[in-house]
């Protein structure tokens, strides 16, 4: 499918009208001294047709080509000045590269040459010769349209090129910033639910309890406002990892590793929380990528359990010998009735959503169950190798 005609320019419209009356100038410089003094009639016939031939070549060549290139190549039997006319209307047919076209209107214009040869009245020297020149001048105005035409396309198929390439760009953009943002949240997740839970708890034990003696109630405070420095201290941190950190595989310090689980579990064991760990294997030797993850596996898998049981006992099992991977298993009874004496922290139900794909970037897998024996297991595994 051939490419639409450009719009033409106001200079380009100028520039072709100059080469029109040129072209009309050099096939009817011989001629019309004749007309004007033997024939004013056909001389004035001839400049009424050719003005004729070219506004209909300008207006009409890109709506009606076949035609207009007939018409203007028939009219120039008897109206020499409709040459500039007519060589613009076969040039704009030729641009079209349809050969179906191209041919039949070529072998019209050849057959009105010896049409033209014979009834001009000041013939040169040698008609053959005139008629040859007439053909090679038709030759070439037919491959200057290929030409043009053939150009046109190839700077449409590059300006087309060019167009589905900046949209595919701006989809990769938009799916950049997609993941970016999704990547934000689950960053935001797992450092601030596991603060905001502690903070949670803490607060809800002193609008429940009025019993509290003064230093308690002072302790419990003292542990809200840590736990909210924590927050903010690790809210900033998490910030300055998403706007100038390369990603989740070399975030910029401090991020946590294997080696906190058990300050995380102290943390938890201070507000209250019944949390039994075990580890085999050393777990400072466990890589920092694989070491966050499964950091991120136990914190969502205790603040989980703080949200829908609070009152049971959690127990966390860390294997972290080399070679068989990472392995991190959170386990709890379910909670027996429904009543609470404080409200369940809010949460958008993505906490494990994310978690999961966290761990299938790491290569891993992530898997929760409830048991027959009524206890909810939250398993992760992360590749490891020795």
């Amino acid at each position: 499918m051939n490419p639409p005609p450009p719009t033409v320019t106001r200079w380009g419209q100028v520039w072709r009208l100059l080469l029109v009356l040129a072209i009309t100038a050099l096939s009817w410089v011989e001629l019309a001294p004749w007309q004007l003094a033997n024939a004013p009639g056909w001389f004035a016939a001839d400049i009424a047709i050719g003005v004729v031939s070219t506004v209909a070549a300008f207006r009409w060549r890109h709506r009606f080509p076949v035609a207009t290139a007939l018409v203007t190549n028939v009219v120039s039997i008897v109206s020499f000045s409709s040459g500039g006319a007519a060589s613009l209307a076969l040039v704009s047919l030729a641009t079209r590269r349809r050969w179906r076209e191209i041919v039949p209107v070529t072998i019209v214009v050849a057959l009105t040459i010896p049409v033209v040869v014979a009834i001009n009245p000041v013939p040169g020297p040698d008609p053959r010769l005139d008629a040859a020149v007439v053909v090679v001048v038709i030759g070439l105005m037919v491959a200057v349209g290929l030409y043009v035409g053939s150009r046109r396309e190839l700077l449409a198929t590059l300006r087309s090129r060019a167009e589905i390439a900046e949209a595919e760009q701006a989809a990769k953009v938009a799916q950049a910033r997609g993941a970016e943002r999704t990547r934000i949240a689950r960053e935001m997740h797992d450092v601030l639910a596991h603060r905001i839970s502690l903070v949670t708890m803490h607060a809800g034990a002193l609008a429940y309890r009025d019993d509290l003696p003064p230093e308690q109630v002072r302790e419990a405070a003292r542990t809200i406002q840590e736990t909210a420095h924590q927050a903010m201290t690790e809210l900033r941190g998490v910030l300055g990892v998403l706007r100038d950190g390369p990603g989740d595989a070399a975030p910029e310090l401090p991020q946590p590793s294997a080696g906190d689980l058990r300050i995380l579990v102290e943390e938890w064991a201070r507000a209250g929380m019944r949390v039994d760990l075990s580890v085999d294997g050393d777990l400072d030797d466990v890589p920092d990528a694989e070491g966050r993850t499964i950091f991120r596996v136990v914190q969502e898998g205790l603040t989980n359990a703080h949200k829908h049981a609070t009152d049971t006992a959690v127990t966390v099992r860390v294997d972290a010998e080399g070679g068989a991977g990472v392995r991190a298993v959170v386990t709890n009874p379910l909670r027996v009735g429904t009543t609470r004496t404080t409200a369940p922290p809010p949460g958008a139900g993505l906490g494990l959503v994310g978690l999961r794909e966290r761990v299938e970037l790491a290569g891993g897998r992530l898997t929760q169950k409830v048991t027959p024996d009524q206890r909810y297991v939250l398993e992760a595994w992360v590749p490891w190798p020795a």
